[in-house]
């Protein structure tokens, strides 16, 4: 027993030992890591920052912070949860940061200006070793830009970038040499550019606002999206990457075949001396006009790889692998983002599509003279419930008119809103409508979105863009029988090609056979086609506006054929042959009649005005007067009349 205490002792005395060794061990530990801390930034302050380091001490310092906060020492809890909550924000905002966020943005960086500010001490030399601001001379072009920017983004928000361009004329054609030596009309943006805007700025900043510069280019390389950063947040219609200039396989395919660089480099212009990458190309969308930013460059193909994979992640769409080669998704700020990667695509590309929300009205957008007649038109459009479709090229502003349009709708009607990536955000611009907006994903292909909308109670559809046969195909049966009418966005050229596109698409999903009855589905479905249109200085105007005219049925001639001969000619000469030769001219006529409908354009745009053509038919103004409030009723007939159109009355 004595023996059995005394073992039982001893382990109690180990057990305590081994309390006071693990206590001993983490107060080292912390004490430790405190010092390092301390000698840290006492080493830094005695060194000099170049941008490598003060990039990788940011992301380790945050990383730390947010991968184990339960290593750190904290007074007590209110101190605890003060930090925890910060940490907690700061993954957040680290996760949409680079995904038009900006309130997340300026947090992150916030958080970045803190740390350089903390562990650096900033002489004029620390300042002059990231960017030479006492010597202009000694500036990149890319300094030059981000000062310019910045200056102006201080002044004017968003839209600094809008008046840098029209201050120096930017968005104005130019000629340069192309690669066979001749003389081609492009937009650009060059270096020559920027260096005479800097030189005319004369800008001189404070030591805060230099902070503020580097903590924004720090940024851009940790989590940012390089070179486009800030050109991301300005009120442009879209920036794109990665679509010109010779992608990484090209080139390593020029070398294999025997050429040398000075080979390449005799083929490109005057203008740029050296072989242009892929990830030298830099294109900014801008009042319709793309403007290549010539200056501006990713430095490699492994930067934009990684804005390729960052720039498309809001709300977690999927990678983007070889097996998908490309992704769409809507960002927070409403702005649709197309990526594309080999073996898809030649290189790595993106596209950054914004639309402008703050005032999509019509009368913004349609401002040339006589603008007054097709707002007006535009507007009885949709308070007669026309089926209306909205064509033209890429970048002319179908979207944005859509956007506008929807206002006239009577806002009694319930609106459901079909589209690949959220754009329109109809309930941001119509908070107190009835709205509901559905989207394809993985798992759910538009057409079933469109099936379930039947089940909705809506009474206007939208569809975003026709693209596919069974939606084209759905959004006519639709029309015919699930809504009051449809409005819809397509990139036909031509009324006739709409028309044969959306026929083709009924055909190839198995809902019609014969292209004559596809044809006239579809014809009795369009009342009116909207086409918008863009010269080459980037103007958008609407080209004209067309109205659809089913041809009514005819009993078919051969019926006339199979009467008697007798009857025919009972009260007639044997000699005399007028009928015949009247029911053979109506069969051959037929017969020779390809299509099922003729159209018309109501209003036209020439000579920089917008004139009435041959105006709208009884039939399709009789049912738009009938679908309208008696108000409405009575000024569309007043208006009509005062148009020279009296016979609606």
């Amino acid at each position: 027993m004595g023996r059995c205490k005394a073992v039982g002792i001893m382990f109690k005395l180990y057990g305590v030992l081994f309390i006071i060794m693990t206590t001993l061990l983490i107060v080292s530990a912390l004490i430790w890591r405190k010092w390092r801390r301390k000698h840290k930034t006492q080493h830094s302050s005695s060194t000099m920052w170049n941008w490598e380091e003060l990039i990788r001490m940011v992301r380790e310092t945050i990383q730390q912070w947010t991968s184990d906060p339960l290593l750190d020492h904290y007074d007590n809890d209110e101190t605890y949860r003060r930090e925890f909550t910060r940490r907690e924000s700061l993954r957040r905002a680290l996760r949409v940061c680079n995904s038009g966020d900006r309130t997340q943005k300026e947090f992150v960086k916030d958080i970045i200006s803190e740390l350089i500010t903390a562990h650096v001490v900033w002489t004029e030399a620390q300042y002059n070793l990231l960017i030479p601001f006492h010597r202009a001379s000694e500036m990149s072009i890319k300094d030059k830009f981000d000062i310019l920017l910045f200056v102006y983004t201080e002044r004017y928000g968003a839209d600094a970038m809008h008046e840098l361009i029209q201050k120096y004329k930017w968005d104005q054609m130019r000629h340069h040499y192309n690669s066979n030596g001749q003389w081609e009309p492009s937009y650009e943006i060059s270096e020559k550019d920027i260096d005479a805007a800097f030189r005319q700025e004369r800008i001189h900043l404070q030591d805060k606002m230099r902070i503020r510069l580097i903590t924004q280019r720090i940024y851009e390389q940790y989590k940012g999206l390089s070179v486009i950063d800030e050109l991301r947040d300005q009120r442009v219609d879209g920036i794109s990457g990665g679509v010109s200039g010779m992608s990484t396989s090209t080139f390593e395919q020029v070398y294999a075949n025997g050429f040398r660089v000075h080979e390449i480099d005799n083929k490109q212009s005057r203008s740029h001396p050296t072989a242009s990458r892929s990830y030298d190309s830099v294109w900014l969308f801008y009042k319709g006009k793309s403007i290549r930013m010539s200056f501006l460059s990713f430095g490699n193909d492994a930067e934009l790889r990684r804005i390729c994979h960052n720039i498309y992640k809001y709300r977690t769409p999927g990678p983007l692998t070889e097996a998908d080669g490309y992704r769409v998704n809507d960002l927070k700020d409403g702005s649709r983002i197309v990526v594309m990667r080999p073996p898809f695509s030649e290189s790595w590309a993106f596209f950054l599509r914004k639309f402008d929300r703050t005032n999509p009205s019509l009368e913004k957008l349609i401002p040339d003279k006589g603008s007054q007649d097709v707002i007006q038109l535009l507007r009885y459009l949709m308070k007669g419930a026309c089926v209306t479709a909205i064509t033209g090229a890429q970048g002319s502003g179908k979207t944005t008119l859509l956007m506008a349009i929807v206002e006239a709708i009577y806002p009694f009607y319930p609106l459901r809103v079909q589209e690949q990536a959220f754009e329109l955000h109809l309930r941001q611009l119509y908070p107190e409508r009835n709205i509901l907006t559905l989207r394809e994903t993985e798992r759910i292909s538009g057409q079933a979105g469109l099936d379930v909308q039947k089940k909705t109670d809506g009474s206007v559809h939208i569809l975003g863009e026709v693209s596919t046969d069974p939606i084209a195909a759905w959004m006519i049966q639709m029309a015919q029988v699930a809504s009051l009418f449809t409005v819809f966005t397509h990139h036909a050229k031509t009324f006739p090609d709409l028309i044969m596109s959306l026929r083709n698409s009924l055909l190839k999903t198995g809902m019609f056979h014969d292209e004559k009855i596809a044809e006239q589905q579809v014809a009795s479905i369009i009342h009116v086609n909207v086409h918008l249109a863009r010269d080459p200085t980037g103007k958008r105007y609407i080209e004209r506006i067309t109205e659809c005219i089913p041809l009514l049925k005819t009993r078919h001639p051969s019926s006339l054929l199979d009467e008697d001969v007798e009857e025919m000619t009972r009260n007639a000469p044997i000699s005399s042959w007028s009928s015949f030769i009247e029911v053979a001219s109506d069969y051959y006529k037929q017969c020779l009649n390809q299509h099922s409908y003729s159209y018309r354009n109501i209003m036209e745009f020439k000579n920089g005005q917008y004139i009435w053509a041959e105006g709208l038919t009884e039939q399709l103004t009789a049912t738009m007067l009938k679908e309208m409030t008696e108000e409405d009723n009575q000024a569309c007939r007043n208006w009509l009349f005062s148009r020279g159109k009296p016979h609606v009355i």
